[in-house]
């Protein structure tokens, strides 16, 4: 079949908005201009429902600054023909819940996706059922998304090619700061109690923990990683404990509810992890040139995590000298890794089934010419979620998912730091 498969586009977190149906009409409680922190925030006594009941939130559509310009020039570049579209799918999710439960989610719409691919008479003309396949395409928390079906799936996933734009493969140390503190380089950055309580209960956000080089803990506290709950400071189970006074149906032994709450969240993250650090590309059918991962560096990104020890337990230090690029400056392979995209940091964006060679890097240098406003948004919002936007990346991923030559010369990528034998999962011109 000469057609190229058709694709799905999976976001970052709180790139989906919400609306609740539950009001006639519906209303959308998180959007670019609308986040009703207390309209989403879940409930502590079952973390599937919000707090505010009767209600009913769903996913809604993709926020368009950051996937728009992705998904239009996918569908046009794609097909061959004026008159044999290739369909690109969003995938609006719930990126509140835990990532199991996003992952039945992505199964299913990818078997919908097939289906309705085999309704269309050019596909089936061309033969589609013989390979009844879609691409992938996830940027950020859609990354791990994918990866995690994929391992949940095996070979019966019925996916021929993915590509990853700066996915959080082993985390992120925004998302310790955004339990924490409740603001952070994830989603909107609007400091509030009230951001801070649903950050704090929302499961999706602790699969973005990180698990990569950077954290340095006080040699007085636990051996322990970010998903123990013993390396947290006590100011997060107070403010669970309080949660649950609040607003639980049986608040009478809120302190042990909270910590249950928070192990679980912790637990069913870790789980998640091991799964994708485990995930083998050949369980699901696919080899390394299948796999297109683009990782962003080139931006000031917190790098570094201290956990220090106080009178009343752990305490998390966080300095703005942590937030660091050395990219260019490093001297050696290890410090130009001291980077990120602004939100994600290097090491943590690499994931552990591809080989470092396979990597393909890419930096703010690299938006067009033209790409004036992009280049903006990047500066004031951060290069990491408005990386799908880059002119070079649609015409890469275009190129992963079709076999097309280069014959503009217009792709390329960037070496991982240290990386000698570069092979990109496509012929590609390295750039300095």
């Amino acid at each position: 079949m000469s057609l190229a498969l058709p694709v799905i586009v999976v976001p970052g977190i709180t790139a989906s908005s919400l609306r609740d149906e539950y009001p006639l009409p519906p209303e959308t409680v998180w959007s670019v201009l609308n986040k009703d922190y207390n309209r989403i925030s879940l409930h502590p006594d079952n973390t599937q429902y919000e707090l505010m009941e009767p209600a009913r939130l769903r996913a809604d559509q993709l926020l368009e600054i950051a996937y728009r310009e992705l998904i239009e020039e996918l569908r046009f570049n794609l097909r061959e023909r004026e008159d044999e579209p290739v369909p690109v799918y969003p995938f609006a999710y719930d990126w509140r819940q835990p990532l199991d439960v996003i992952e039945e989610r992505l199964a299913e719409f990818i078997d919908e996706v097939v289906e309705r691919t085999m309704l269309m008479r050019h596909y089936h003309a061309a033969g589609y059922a013989k390979r009844p396949k879609v691409n992938l395409v996830g940027h950020s928390m859609g990354g791990l998304i994918i990866t995690g079906c994929l391992a949940r799936r095996g070979k019966k996933s019925k996916v021929g090619k993915v590509a990853t734009l700066a996915t959080p493969y082993r985390g992120s140390f925004e998302a310790v700061i955004k339990i924490s503190t409740g603001t952070a380089n994830l989603g909107n950055d609007a400091p509030g109690s009230r951001e801070r309580e649903a950050a704090r209960v929302t499961p999706g956000l602790y699969h973005l923990l990180p698990s990569c080089p950077g954290l340095e803990v006080d040699p007085k506290l636990p051996k322990a990683d970010l998903f123990d709950a013993r390396l947290w400071q006590p100011s997060i189970l107070k403010t669970l404990e309080e949660y649950v006074r609040l607003y639980g149906t049986s608040p009478q032994d809120g302190a042990k509810q909270a910590e249950e709450l928070f192990r679980a969240m912790l637990n069913a993250a870790k789980k998640h992890r091991a799964r994708t650090d485990g995930f083998e590309l050949a369980s699901a059918g696919l080899g390394q040139n299948d796999w297109l991962c683009v990782v962003g560096a080139d931006s000031v990104t917190r790098v570094r995590l201290r956990v220090r020890a106080s009178e009343t337990g752990p305490d998390f230090d966080f300095r703005s000298e942590d937030r660091d690029n050395r990219w260019e400056k490093g001297k050696t392979p290890a410090e130009k890794r001291q980077t990120g995209d602004g939100t994600v940091p290097f090491e943590g964006a690499l994931p552990r089934f591809l080989p470092l060679g396979k990597i393909i890097c890419v930096t703010p240098d690299d938006y067009g010419y033209w790409e004036v406003q992009d280049r903006v948004v990047s500066k004031a919002a951060g290069f990491h979620g408005i990386l799908p936007n880059m002119d070079m990346l649609h015409r890469l991923i275009v190129r992963h998912f079709t076999g097309r030559p280069d014959t503009r010369g217009n792709t390329w990528g960037r070496l991982v730091p240290g990386v000698k034998d570069w092979q990109p999962p496509l012929p590609l011109k390295p750039k300095l």
